[in-house]
């Protein structure tokens, strides 16, 4: 299940791409079948491992394109173990929420993107994430959960004061938002029959991915889109000013 749109933000084969906060790679691994270099980071060496061994795996099915390549590295968001301008393009999913010092995170990533390069940063959306903290105060009190709501216009200024230009934004996984809400009002451990139930419809929706629920995710993003997705440009002095910037 993807949070960034790969059609708003494409990937060049052989562009190096950072996937900051990999997790478990699901963003990590829709690179690399792109033709990406890939760097996959996470704090979490039991995520490093699972992402390496994910990797090989992938190499061992032919589902790496030719002269693509990937790695995992345990490392900080506060201090990325790469030297200035590395990065053609960056992604940092679901990420900055659980960080205290966002901005200082922020900083890191512009700093390790060349300029001109591209990033793709998503967090929970303000509404969605708004409804499941008042339902629930598990959701969001526990260790490396999430510390901060963000609205757009503090994503886009924090972005802004960070030295890229956002330039396009949307909103998805809208049917994500009343299984969160589901879930946070039964108890973020209890699966009962009507958590279970919705957790089977979202199952068939990744894996299937009829019609029905992607026509109706599409319509209700706008309004219920469980996430945020920012995506920006760091100004490349070279080249003339004429990025958009969103609102």
């Amino acid at each position: 299940m993807l949070t960034v749109d790969f059609e708003k933000f494409p990937i060049a084969k052989g562009e190096k791409v950072l996937d900051m906060g990999c997790g478990f790679g699901r963003h990590a691994f829709a690179l690399l079948r792109q033709g990406a270099d890939v760097v996959a980071l996470d704090y979490s060496q039991d995520e490093v491992a699972e992402v390496t061994k994910w990797f090989a795996a992938m190499q061992l099915a032919g589902e790496v394109p030719a002269g693509a390549g990937a790695i995992a590295v345990r490392g900080t968001a506060y201090g990325l173990p790469f030297a200035d301008a590395t990065f053609d393009a960056i992604v940092a999913a679901e990420v900055l929420e659980h960080l205290p010092d966002d901005r200082l995170a922020m900083s890191e990533l512009v700093r390790v993107l060349k300029p001109g390069g591209r990033l793709a940063v998503t967090v929970p959306r303000w509404f969605p994430e708004k409804v499941c903290w008042a339902l629930s105060d598990a959701y969001h009190e526990v260790e490396g959960g999430h510390i901060r709501i963000y609205k757009r216009r503090e994503m886009v200024e924090k972005l802004r004061d960070a030295g890229v230009v956002p330039s396009e934004l949307h909103h998805a996984h809208a049917l994500h938002a009343p299984y969160w809400w589901l879930k946070c009002a039964v108890g973020v451990d209890t699966e009962n029959a009507p958590v279970k139930a919705y957790k089977k419809l979202l199952e068939w929706d990744i894996i299937k991915a009829p019609a029905i629920t992607r026509v109706s995710e599409t319509l209700l993003n706008p309004v219920l889109g469980k996430s945020l997705v920012v995506y920006a440009t760091k100004p490349d002095a070279t080249k003339p000013a004429g990025t958009k910037s969103a609102a």
